[in-house]
């Protein structure tokens, strides 16, 4: 479920490069984890060598997660070694969420004189100190604040998933000509050949649109951090029965969701389990209205890069992103609509995008479509990362 490391180095792979992924045996994003029995266990994986490191499993965000990261760097040095002889890199790239991984990867790098590129998915330890809490004077916090300004010192390349994160890697140390922005994008397969809807889920969607539905659709986590409590006090707001709201998704917010819509007896929602990955293409065929949705947070300055954006912008869906993110892809490129994540103000922006001539609607999916297929689709974002190597 670490789809990027992963499509990134199938393309590679497929370029005639040779790709080695080391990767602990166990993560919480996964459907279903590695059976290793032993640090170094090699496995092969679509031509890419996975290298699997035993961690241990862990439950939730506290110290057990936190122990399996310093067992993973520990073991990565202590390792390295044996891992440099089979591997011998030209490149080393660290693409931990956190950066604690360029401790070992630079005394990697050292003794084989490869290049390093450090890879930023979230921006540790703000994350930590804006979402979870903690204190900028917590150990933990300075450890991996040490780490992050590390990273960003001696590392030859940073590579940011966040458009607008540059100006706060120079001020912990990085130079300006290191910096560089690979977002996320749409894996080309996928919509090759993509995989077919559970027939139940496909069948209630085709109802819908039967009956002239403009769906409201969201596919992802239920989690606080969707924020999905306001679409559906959004949908209580909205009294037009031609407006249906379909939640795709699993999460631990889920069963708080459902509960909130019977008690309050709304009938234009619609909850559905999740889907494979592969299955959103047609997935988003039944959607008029992608929606994406947030807690407000200060980290959102340095931009977003979610995969559902991608996702539904190559399927040529308007999107409505209901929280404020700078360099966004639907402000930029004109492909939907901003709302703030307050339920009046979502309701309405809905509202007005059904109200919106169909020209229009087919002008902000055309927009989308035509910038993923010129800029993000992951084989030319592979490509990309390549010339960054070179």
């Amino acid at each position: 479920m670490e789809f990027r490391p992963y499509y990134f180095a199938r393309e590679w792979v497929r370029a005639g490069h040779h790709v080695q992924i080391i990767a602990g045996d166990f993560s919480h994003l996964r459907k279903e984890n590695p059976k290793v029995k032993k640090d170094l266990q090699y496995e092969e994986v679509d031509g890419i060598q996975y290298c699997w490191i035993k961690t241990g499993r862990y439950e939730g965000n506290g110290l057990s997660r936190a122990l399996t990261m310093f067992r993973f760097c520990y073991k990565l040095r202590k390792h390295a070694d044996r891992i440099l002889e089979k591997a011998k890199p030209d490149v080393i790239i660290t693409s931990s969420t956190y950066p604690l991984d360029t401790f070992p990867a630079q005394y990697m790098r050292k003794k084989c004189h490869a290049k390093l590129i450090h890879e930023v998915h979230d921006m540790w330890p703000a994350t930590l100190i804006e979402l979870g809490g903690m204190s900028k004077y917590h150990p933990f916090v300075q450890m991996i604040q040490i780490g992050e300004n590390s990273a960003y010192r001696k590392s030859d390349k940073v590579v940011s998933l966040l458009p607008c994160a540059k100006d706060y890697m120079v001020r912990h140390g990085m130079k300006a000509d290191k910096f560089v922005c690979i977002e996320n994008g749409v894996v080309d397969d996928d919509w090759k050949n993509p995989l077919p809807l559970p027939q139940g889920i496909e069948r209630e969607l085709t109802v819908l649109k039967e009956d002239g539905k403009f769906i409201v659709g969201y596919f992802g986590g239920h989690a606080l951090s969707n924020a999905l409590g306001n679409l559906l006090k959004a949908a209580e707001k909205i009294h037009n029965d031609k407006i249906h709201f379909v939640l795709v998704g699993k999460g631990i917010e889920k069963e708080k969701l459902k509960t909130y819509a019977k008690e309050h007896r709304l009938q234009n929602i619609s909850f559905f389990p999740s889907i494979q990955k592969g299955s959103i293409p047609n997935l988003l065929k039944y959607f008029d209205i992608s929606y994406c949705g947030a807690k407000e947070s200060v980290l959102y300055q340095y931009g977003i890069s979610l995969n559902k954006i991608y996702d539904s912008l190559y399927a040529g869906v308007p999107i409505l992103l209901a929280f404020h993110a700078n360099g966004n892809l639907i402000e930029k490129y004109h492909c939907g609509a901003v709302s703030k994540g307050e339920p009046a103000e979502i309701a309405k922006k809905i509202e007005d995008l059904f109200s919106m001539e169909n020209e229009e609607k087919m002008k902000m999916g055309a927009n989308g479509k035509k910038i993923i297929e010129e800029k993000y689709l992951i084989s030319k974002l592979a490509l990309d990362f390549i010339n960054i190597m070179s």
